[in-house]
């Protein structure tokens, strides 16, 4: 679920959520915000932020912290700092997961991830939101972390069976500012993100891996 839930976030962050879409009864109209959302991803080609991690289930509580870049297509790294160094990187065909305290380095195919599909892999150019989120719509009953953000919710049409419902939180400035997963386990799963900077340079290099020396590959099933 972990590695999977990973792969899905890092769809979703490459682009912005806009919420100034209005009904005429000044209720956020979804519709309009979700076709804004549309709009607004196919120009942004990069992103850079900092994350907290927060994980609840299965009688655990765990919070990891660290930077998330993205760039098109397909390109990603998760650098955990806390509470210990943990690296997720991807440059599109391949994925490493690489703990450095465990001397082990998993390698994936970003092809096998992508055919898992993400709920959210719209955000990589590939379809829009509504297709992605039955039942997209407000939800005005999950407080947000911060006082005039939009909370939205919809359920995945792809990991049904993983993923029950997942939660945006959107800023006034059409940033997201939270990511909730709703697991079928009862787990949830939350990324929270500041200090977000749009379409800055980054550098392919930083999406490679080579593992240490000393670092046992673990291959999981690659093409």
């Amino acid at each position: 679920m972990v590695f999977l839930t990973r792969w899905l976030l890092c769809s979703f962050l490459i682009v912005l959520l806009p919420a100034r879409a209005r009904a005429v009864s000044g209720t956020p109209e979804v519709n309009s915000v979700a076709a804004a959302v549309d709009a607004h991803y196919n120009h942004l080609r990069s992103l850079e932020a900092e994350f907290t991690e927060l994980y609840r289930g299965s009688g655990m509580d765990r919070t990891e912290s660290g930077t998330l870049w993205l760039k098109k297509p397909g390109k990603m790294r998760w650098e955990y700092r806390s509470p210990k160094a943990k690296l997720f990187v991807s440059n599109g065909k391949d994925a490493w997961f690489y703990v450095p305290e465990d001397q082990q380095a998993r390698k994936e195919s970003a092809k096998k991830l992508e055919d898992i599909r993400s709920p959210l892999a719209f955000l990589l150019g590939k379809t829009k939101l509504e297709k992605e989120l039955r039942g997209l719509s407000l939800a005005p009953d999950i407080t947000p972390l911060t006082a005039g953000n939009m909370v939205l919710r919809g359920v995945p049409v792809a990991l049904s069976d993983e993923v029950s419902e997942v939660v945006l939180e959107v800023t006034p400035e059409s940033r997201i500012a939270r990511i909730m997963l709703q697991g079928m386990d009862g787990s949830v799963t939350e990324y929270r993100f500041t200090q977000q900077k749009e379409d800055v340079a980054i550098s392919d290099r930083r999406f490679g891996f080579t593992p240490p020396a000393g670092t046992e590959i673990v291959d999981a099933g690659l093409e």
